[in-house]
């Protein structure tokens, strides 16, 4: 039996800070687990969660209506680091506003989920294609997305502040308390509204949104940010296993063994749209 090293960044240990909320992560799990290439429980991705929902509200700290974030997410990310993980994923696009603030903190390397987004809407759409954004208040009046250096060439289009009042912040607080058909028909509204005025796709710009609004139900493409997230995720992982295997341990036919620099590239660049299983 193959046996791989779980020692941080070695193992490929992911370290999820998650909780943002419950029900986002576990969309996010749903992901990582559908784009692994795994026949077995010890191929999957080896993972450690941190799904805290005390952790102070994002949106209410941008606005200065609330304490900040940033200690609670440094604590989990200390925690995880201290029990073995290699990387941090942070399952929450509104939270990417500490990004660089609780990497500093933390001597590990982390995943930007809006990068990834970014560059899927990319291969979507097109470099200089015109695409819609949903999220909360917090990510669309801060920049998070369109401020971004990884943005060139791609035109946004935001939604009214009419639109976040009466539909995308209202769905988004539905799918938190659990009415996922109220969330569904505020998001699909909302990502209808962006097509009507020339979006020719959407980025899903908070991981609520995908867990209601994917390819089935959406009046246009949509870029689902956590699974742009999902599957860096598990190309890093399978990378850093793929490297510990070695020829007295190693089993030629594990999936990390069997990887190459082409494959880990396809893994990363092809987008995926998996829905939220009800």
């Amino acid at each position: 039996m193959t046996e791989l090293s779980t020692t941080n960044a070695a193992g490929g240990i992911v370290g999820v800070l998650g909780g943002m909320g419950p029900l986002a992560t576990v969309d996010f799990l749903t992901k990582l687990l559908a784009v692994t290439p795994a026949a077995k429980d010890q191929e999957h991705v080896p993972m450690i969660v941190s799904a805290i929902p005390q952790v102070p509200d994002r949106t209410q700290a941008f606005r200065g209506e609330g304490e900040s974030p940033l200690p609670s997410l440094v604590d989990s990310a200390r925690r995880l680091k201290a029990a073995g993980a290699g990387m941090l994923v942070i399952a929450c696009n509104t939270a990417h506003l500490w990004f660089d603030e609780l990497a500093a903190s933390i001597d590990l390397p982390m995943i930007h989920l809006v990068d990834a987004a970014i560059a899927d809407a990319a291969a979507i759409a097109g470099r200089h294609a015109r695409i819609g954004l949903l999220g909360t208040d917090a990510t669309i009046a801060s920049g998070l997305y369109v401020n971004r250096e990884t943005t060139d060439g791609l035109q946004w289009l935001l939604p009214t502040a009419r639109e976040m009042t009466e539909l995308i912040m209202p769905g988004i607080e539905a799918v938190k308390a659990g009415d996922r058909d109220k969330g569904r028909r505020a998001l699909v509204a909302a990502a209808d509204a962006l097509r009507k005025r020339g979006a020719v796709a959407v980025i899903l710009g908070c991981t609520e949104i995908p867990v209601v609004l994917d390819a089935s139900n959406s009046p246009l493409p949509v870029v689902d940010a956590t699974a742009a997230l999902a599957r860096r995720t598990v190309a890093w992982s399978l990378a850093q296993r793929a490297a510990v295997l070695t020829p007295s341990t190693g089993d030629p036919q594990h999936p990390a063994a069997r990887l190459d620099r082409e494959a880990l590239s396809t893994l990363v660049k092809e987008p995926l749209m998996t829905p939220f299983l009800d």
